[in-house]
């Protein structure tokens, strides 16, 4: 089952006696990415390439020192924001993990994107290697989705990521992309 089939079903099951008012502003932007989750089809598609986009045009910005830490704390700042922003939203959904929610799409990318050259090249292969490991999701991967809550939501995107990075660092290693 791919990623936005496994999506797809989650959003059809309830969850148990959650509470429906309607999740905070704040919340529903960080989760959707402002509004990104919304699109289809593939909103987990749509939110690594926005997020993707959007680092690689605020990289351009940033001074070459700058970069990994910026990409670190923007990657720790999507988990930690996301982990509450999700849970409010899928408690307010009435879904376990709505396929709307793309904060953990963006937590992912960032983190495959750790270390890597802004070049089309480590980019196009950071896309590709995140949105690989999350659809396909590896042992502990799909585990961690059983997580309560918003951390089953970003926690397995976030060890997706943590696979395409290492997979990335390899392949810069070896020089596979490039120089």
């Amino acid at each position: 089952m791919t990623n936005e089939t496994s999506e797809l079903a989650q959003d059809s099951g309830p969850v148990a006696d959650a509470p429906r008012q309607a999740a905070p502003v704040w919340a529903t932007l960080i989760a959707t990415f402002f509004g990104v989750g919304r699109l289809k089809p593939g909103p987990g598609t749509w939110g690594s390439l926005a997020t993707l986009i959007v680092w690689v045009v605020m990289s351009h910005w940033l001074p070459g020192a700058w970069v990994v830490p910026v990409n670190i704390a923007l990657a720790a700042l999507a988990v930690a924001a996301g982990i509450p922003a999700a849970t409010r939203v899928a408690r307010s959904s009435g879904l376990k993990d709505p396929q709307f929610v793309v904060i953990d799409e963006t937590a992912g990318q960032l983190i495959t994107l750790i270390g890597a050259p802004l070049a089309w090249k480590s980019v196009l292969a950071g896309f590709i290697l995140f949105r690989t490991f999350d659809i396909v999701k590896p042992f502990p991967v799909r585990q961690l989705e059983r997580l309560p809550g918003g951390a089953g939501i970003v926690v397995d995107d976030v060890a997706a990521g943590l696979y395409g990075l290492a997979v990335m660092q390899l392949l810069l290693h070896f020089g596979l992309l490039g120089h």
